[in-house]
């Protein structure tokens, strides 16, 4: 299937005439999705196509017993904030949210709704949960991250790229897992002779500014933290290509997109296991019993043609243990 057609056929999903759904005489159950991706964005319509096809797998079906709104929302604040207070007007039953941002949205304009996260660092830091094992309230999910991860992304560059001493480390303060995962990255640092810098970036003109301002020589690397960076991954892609930086991203779609190497959770798995909470909630379990979920699957991914660009040879040991080659 053509991309603009299913596309178009995701819209459809979200506007689909209630007649429709109500052939066996009983209100359908509506869902209510917040994205974090924009609407333009392959990567957010192949998750949201796993989190149907698992709805389906559930025996839900646009066609039946279920009713699907999405909005995407970027990674801009105020689109979060309109399209949150759009979908608490339709009374959902159920939310489905992705990333902090829009969790924190609708946990202001909903009052009552549940939730259901994917792609959140730090759901009890963010307050979202009381704690992961008894979330205890109207919220529960799939978090992307444990902290330590975050150190293997230093071990993988250094793997790839030896000569690197100066490293810096792309994050946006206003997400709350970000002083863990820079956390993570210092308790490692030291051992792999890399001095650490944390950048600050919020939109694309600082993610610009901050790395050319950062980078002096050969010896520079980069390293891009989860949250809130995943609009502007080509932006930050082709800035690293420019100025030649060996640089580590958290999720598979950067190095799909010319990145050198990611390490991080299948997201796309996250919307499947959503779903499944999802039809828990549906069938009357409350979201504060179920437990918040950790990563489980993560995908070591390495571009072969992105290394040659840069000079590097990437060594046996690290091409065994990729999941995925990128040639």
């Amino acid at each position: 299937m053509k991309r603009r057609e299913f596309i178009a056929g995701l819209a459809g999903v979200a506007a689909w005439p209630e007649a429709a759904l109500t052939q066996q005489g009983e209100r359908p159950k509506r869902i209510a999705v917040l994205m974090n991706l924009g609407a333009d964005d392959a990567e957010g319509h192949s998750r949201i196509a796993a989190f149907l096809q698992a709805m389906r797998d559930l025996g839900w079906s646009a066609d039946n017993n279920m009713r699907i709104d999405i909005r995407w929302a970027g990674n801009d604040d105020e689109r979060h904030r309109r399209y949150a207070a759009e979908l608490a007007a339709l009374a959902p039953d159920v939310f489905l949210a992705s990333a902090s941002p829009a969790v924190m949205a609708l946990q202001q304009l909903a009052s009552t709704v549940p939730i259901v996260f994917v792609v959140v660092s730090d759901p009890v830091g963010a307050a979202f949960v009381d704690s992961m094992s008894r979330p205890g309230g109207r919220i529960t999910g799939f978090t992307q991250f444990e902290y330590g991860i975050s150190a293997k992304w230093l071990e993988f560059l250094k793997a790839i790229a030896f000569r690197v001493t100066r490293v810096a480390v792309l994050r946006n303060p206003a997400i709350a897992s970000g002083s863990g995962q820079l956390g993570a990255l210092q308790a490692v640092a030291p051992s792999l002779g890399v001095e650490l810098r944390p950048v600050d970036v919020r939109n694309a003109e600082e993610i610009e500014r901050a790395v050319a301002a950062f980078v002096r020589g050969p010896n520079d690397g980069l390293i891009v933290t989860g949250g809130g960076s995943a609009v502007h991954r080509r932006l930050i892609v082709s800035i690293a290509a420019r100025h030649h930086l060996p640089a580590v991203y958290p999720y598979r779609y950067y190095a799909a997109s010319g990145g050198l190497l990611s390490y991080g959770p299948d997201l796309v798995h996250q919307f499947r296991q959503a779903a499944g909470y999802i039809d828990r909630i549906l069938k009357g379990e409350k979201p504060g019993d179920l437990p918040v979920q950790a990563a489980t699957n993560y995908e070591l991914v390495i571009n072969l043609k992105t290394a040659k660009t840069l000079g590097l040879e990437v060594p046996p040991t690290l091409l065994a243990r990729a999941d995925e080659v990128i040639e």
